[in-house]
């Protein structure tokens, strides 16, 4: 037995399974797919920030620790390269109205000029966040599995979990599609799949999946310097000739490679020497979005599941993990994830 079974080798199960093993934890990390990572982790934007974006309920509490944690597993696996680029976003709240907050710029057009030297026409103000970096989330999670493994972890691949194992209200392990495997504590970190595994257990988990779409386009290295967010798309170098982008999309009816087009055009247009640019291709995913943020804690009054799902998985993921093997290592729950729990009636 396990003293710990984590379903899931997205980055969240990534992240626990490897501060467990490090705490000394027997683990045994399984995923449903051929690889870590090859569900919705790979399909983000990884645009990793602790100055913008939106905190709901507990996620606020986790915010102080989101870069510094990027930062510690940065120093700790070196193969992992994290991009620090800042960020610069306009044309959603106008910048010369809208406050800065702790960490944000507003910065005038010859600032966005230095910051981004290949915009056509750049804008009077934009808000600059110096800290953002963006993260290559596929190679962050296989980091993360194979230190895992090296620790210790027992890893298998190809076994989908079919449902938990139930002696009473307590959960001893799970089923899955390759045979049993029994634990004193099950920690399900499969995203959108977590609600369904619960139904057995008498735990409230408000989880929506939210659809996003991730282009991956070449380019001429260096044709985008920093994270830029317009309200017509986003878009960061994930690697020297590579982009990602995200495509906003105003008409949810129009089809999705209509968006995908419309976007590069207007990505195409932004930039000088973007003539070529060409699409790689794009991946539709949903991501799973807990009604009042993150749901991290047990599932069962007797403390033998525990749930880890939140947004945005690829910014928290280090955070999380830490405090999650903090308190299966510990026995002891850990303040800083108090309003993260889900509720067990």
């Amino acid at each position: 037995m396990s003293a710990v079974v984590v379903v899931g080798a997205g980055i969240v199960g990534a992240s626990v399974a490897y501060h467990l093993t490090r705490r000394g934890v027997p683990v045994t990390l399984l995923e449903q797919g051929p690889a870590p990572a090859t569900g919705v982790t790979a399909d983000s934007f990884a645009w990793v920030s602790g100055a913008r974006g939106e905190w709901p309920g507990g996620a606020l509490d986790l915010r102080e620790y989101v870069l510094a944690d990027h930062r510690r597993l940065e120093a700790e696996l070196p193969q992992v390269t994290v991009r620090h680029t800042g960020s610069l976003t306009w044309g959603g709240e106008p910048a010369e109205t809208s406050r800065p907050g702790p960490g944000q710029f507003r910065v005038g057009r010859s600032d966005i000029t230095a910051l981004e030297p290949r915009l056509r026409h750049p804008p009077e103000q934009a808000i600059h966040v110096p800290g953002d970096i963006g993260v290559d989330a596929t190679a962050l999670t296989r980091a993360l599995v194979a230190a895992a493994a090296a620790h210790g972890a027992t890893v298998l691949y190809d076994t989908a979990v079919t449902g938990l194992q139930m002696s009473g209200e307590r959960v001893g392990g799970v089923l899955t599609s390759t045979g049993p495997h029994p634990a004193a504590t099950v920690v399900l970190t499969a995203g959108t799949s977590v609600p369904a595994l619960c139904e057995p257990l008498p735990v409230e988990l408000p989880i929506t999946a939210s659809p996003a779409c991730l282009a991956r386009i070449t380019a001429p290295p260096g044709l985008v310097r920093t994270i830029v967010a317009r309200p017509d798309f986003e878009v960061r170098e994930a690697r020297d000739g590579e982009l990602l982008m995200v495509p906003r999309v105003a008409d949810q009816a129009a089809p999705l490679d209509q968006a995908v087009q419309e976007a590069l055009r207007r990505m195409r247009a932004a930039f000088r020497g973007s003539e070529q640019c060409r699409l790689l291709g794009y991946r539709a995913a949903r991501r799973p979005m807990p009604a009042h943020g993150p749901l991290i804690g047990y599932a069962t009054r007797a403390r033998s599941a525990y749930v880890a799902v939140m947004h945005s998985a690829i910014g928290l993921a280090p955070t999380v993990g830490r405090l999650v093997a903090d308190e299966l290592a510990t026995g002891e729950l850990t303040p800083e994830l108090r309003r993260c729990r889900p509720r067990v009636t």
